[in-house]
């Protein structure tokens, strides 16, 4: 007979429930380990025919490691789990495994597809190289908030150029170089690391043709393009390219409840990393390109700003170009300055 498990997945140890025809058969804990899950599992549940867990911080090692065992792991998406965990009256983790276990009895579940390692290690990359900048970009205003209390205005300016004003206006004042000149070096050796962190991002780029392909779009450059791959991994994933801007989270909301009919703002589901990236690549094609990568895009995101606002212009044409994208990618063709609209 077919068994049906519910894994309620913490750091330090996993609750697991088992059903069959319809009743628990049991139910225990187990160190939030695969192996050793797997081992639990194939005791207590010979027969299984789905494992069911939530999208958490563990679930991509969780479901790789479960499937490598032979087991039937299915990730299941936690917003969607949560609406009938919520209905337990004693909320506990075994209660929650129980629940997750009903679902995957029932089949009432909307299943995650859980990125591969190598598109995971691309998304790590990208965020470890986003967070040093932000970092730099702190420690270089408390550098300059610090100096304005003592009347020392640092200049405009980036990189050695800020280097040099800091240490020009820190030159015979013994004290406050004693607080400012660690911070210093510490944005200097930051901005070495990011640095490094970039050279890995260009060097992804460089060796996919996909990337390359995708970086004929004006204003898409190289973290763009990787983090979009790296998201989307299979154009086959998605049956339409449109379903890739809801997918994202970049299309609007809808309340609808008797005479009430209307459309909200974004979503802002799925990938909050790349909607911010594919925001700022519709931003310079609309603020910073030449006149000489001029497409039918750019012009329709102007038009549309005229009307409603750079900000909602900036959306449609990132939710258009995440579209575009896929679409490039499915078919292999580059970028047409010239297409009309393809969206």
């Amino acid at each position: 007979m077919d068994q049906y498990i519910g894994l309620d997945v913490s750091l330090k140890d996993t609750a697991i429930s088992i059903r069959q025809d319809g009743k628990r058969v049991w139910r225990g804990k187990c160190p939030s380990d695969p192996k050793a899950l797997a081992q639990m599992i194939s005791k207590h549940a010979p027969q299984a025919k789905r494992v069911v867990f939530e999208t958490g911080p563990l679930s991509t090692w969780f479901y790789h490691a479960l499937t490598a065992e032979g087991l039937p792991a299915i990730c299941i998406e936690a917003r969607h789990a949560q609406k009938v965990l919520n209905e337990t009256l004693n909320k506990t983790d075994a209660n929650d495994a129980d629940g997750l276990a009903q679902l995957a009895e029932a089949g009432f579940y909307k299943a995650v597809r859980v990125k591969a390692f190598d598109s995971m290690l691309t998304r790590t990359l990208v965020a470890a190289r986003n967070q040093l900048l932000s970092i730099s970009k702190q420690l270089s205003n408390q550098i300059r908030g610090l100096m304005k209390t003592f009347g020392l205005i640092v200049p405009k300016g980036a990189g050695r150029v800020f280097d040099a004003n800091v240490r020009g206006l820190l030159d015979g004042n013994a004290g406050l170089e004693l607080v400012v000149l660690p911070l210093l070096e510490a944005w200097r050796d930051i901005r070495r690391h990011a640095a490094n962190l970039d050279h890995q991002v260009l060097g992804a780029a460089r060796e996919s043709q996909a990337t390359k392909l995708l970086m004929t779009i004006p204003g898409v450059g190289a973290v763009t393009a990787v983090s979009y791959i790296a998201a989307i991994e299979d154009p086959v994933n998605f049956r339409t390219s449109r379903s890739v801007g809801a997918w994202l989270g970049l299309t609007t909301r809808r309340y609808q409840s008797g005479e009430i009919d209307y459309d909200g703002h974004i979503s802002r589901r799925g990938d909050g990393q790349l909607r911010g990236l594919l925001y700022e690549a519709a931003t310079v094609l609309l603020t910073r390109t030449s006149r000489r990568a001029e497409c039918s895009l750019k012009t329709w995101g102007l038009k549309l700003r005229e009307r409603l606002g750079f900000r909602r212009a900036a959306v449609a044409v990132a939710r258009k170009l995440a579209v575009i994208m896929h679409s490039m990618l499915k078919t292999g063709e580059v970028f047409n300055a010239l297409a009309g609209d393809p969206a």
